[in-house]
């Protein structure tokens, strides 16, 4: 008897310990295991409007940009602005060295001044042959008279006549070499131009008023012809180039309103306007390429290349039911999102998927009617025959 209470003793001792570890192990199982509930996030789909955005890159650009240098290849004798100098229309940025300009232009002017002698001489020997011409036109007109009353004999009369035709040829003769004078006092004249408006081009000026953002030469620097020495560019042209997603570029248009955001400035949000598209597409990044334009310029501006956040706004969509982009999932290479009843049971749903938002939002084309509990976040991936639990907000969980 007493060993049989011994051996039942031991066996009660151990179901004592054994049966609260079980009932421990179940709890567990049932509240962190494999058995446990998946924690959750759900929202209720609703139809509204969606305001759509595209979110780009862009670069600090200016729209006209004038790089000033000489026509031809020269010496740069002085640099008389910085970068950063702001300059006025007409402002001597520069100037090249002449080498022998000067002195190619004193000889050009010395050669038209004896060309103009030489055409005063031509005109002196067309009034002098004019004179010898009138003269022997009227003795051959009073040799053919006195001819016919028999007063000179015929080859008096025909002496004359060829001497009023030897000085009609010498007047033509002079007559040319007037016109030949002139032209060469043109063809100087027009050489001499040339020269004067090389020599004006070795004085670089400023086109139009702007600011000075790169000096590419100093002085005593050999340039070649067409290099820039500076370059300015005007202010109020200063835009952002921006490159966009093409997958998500459509309804990219002029005259949307947007927004820039300065690297350097990236507490401040600055109002613009897509002012073109560009008809060429980026083929290697896949990127659409357009202009963006300050409402109003920044006070100082930014430097040119400096990195922008831009925003485009685009026109509203209809009414549609909207899910967050959180609640998208990919099951068997299908798009949807799991839902649950009001039962608690999920159930995933394929959906069509239009346009989205910088907030996160989608709309939902085909597969949703409004009103659906569909879940944001869970705790781990979930299946359809998962058990959940809805929280307010899911710790260290996937999505």
């Amino acid at each position: 008897m007493k060993n049989w209470f011994s051996a039942h003793g031991r066996l009660l001792g151990l179901l004592a310990v054994l049966v609260p570890l079980l009932a421990l192990l179940a709890f567990v199982a049932l509240r962190a295991g494999p058995l446990a509930a998946v924690q959750v996030t759900v929202t209720t789909v609703e139809s509204r409007g969606l305001v759509p955005a595209l979110f780009g890159i862009g670069t600090v650009e200016a729209r006209y940009t004038h790089r000033i240098g000489p026509t031809f290849a020269g010496r740069v004798r002085d640099v008389a602005v910085q970068p950063g100098d702001r300059v006025s229309a007409g402002q001597l940025l520069g100037e090249m060295d002449p080498i022998d300009l000067d002195d190619r232009l004193l000889a050009q002017e010395a050669a038209q001044r004896r060309a103009q002698a030489n055409v005063l001489t031509a005109e002196a020997q067309v009034r002098e042959v004019a004179a010898r011409k009138a003269f022997a036109d009227a003795q051959a007109t009073r040799y053919a008279r006195l001819l016919e009353s028999s007063s000179v004999s015929r080859e008096a009369a025909a002496a004359k006549r060829q001497e009023a035709d030897a000085a009609r040829a010498g007047l033509q003769a002079a007559q040319a070499s007037v016109e030949a004078a002139k032209h060469e006092l043109a063809r100087l004249g027009a050489e001499r131009d040339a020269l004067q408006l090389q020599r004006s081009n070795l004085r670089l000026v400023a086109p139009v008023a702007g600011l000075v953002v790169r000096r590419d030469a100093d002085p005593g620097t050999t340039v070649v012809a067409g290099q820039a020495v500076v370059e300015i560019v005007e202010p109020g042209s200063v835009w952002v180039s921006a490159r966009f997603d093409q997958q998500r570029a459509g309804g990219l248009a002029a005259a949307l309103p947007a927004s820039i955001v300065l690297r350097s400035r990236a507490d401040e949000v600055l109002p613009a306007t897509v002012v073109r598209v560009e008809p060429v597409a980026d083929a290697v990044t896949e990127e659409v390429l357009a202009r963006i334009d300050f409402d109003r310029l920044p006070e100082h501006l930014p430097p040119l290349g400096e990195l922008a956040e831009i925003t485009v706004s685009l026109p509203e969509l209809p009414a549609r039911p909207i899910v967050p982009n959180a609640a998208v999932q990919r099951v068997d290479g299908a798009l949807g999102v799991w839902t649950v009843d009001d039962g608690g049971a999920l159930r995933f749903t394929a959906l069509r998927l239009g346009r989205a938002d910088l907030d996160g939002q989608v709309q939902v084309l085909d597969g949703l009617s409004g009103g659906e509990r569909v879940v944001v976040y869970s705790r781990k991936p979930l299946s359809a025959g998962s058990r959940i639990e809805i929280v307010d907000r899911v710790q260290g969980g996937a999505s």
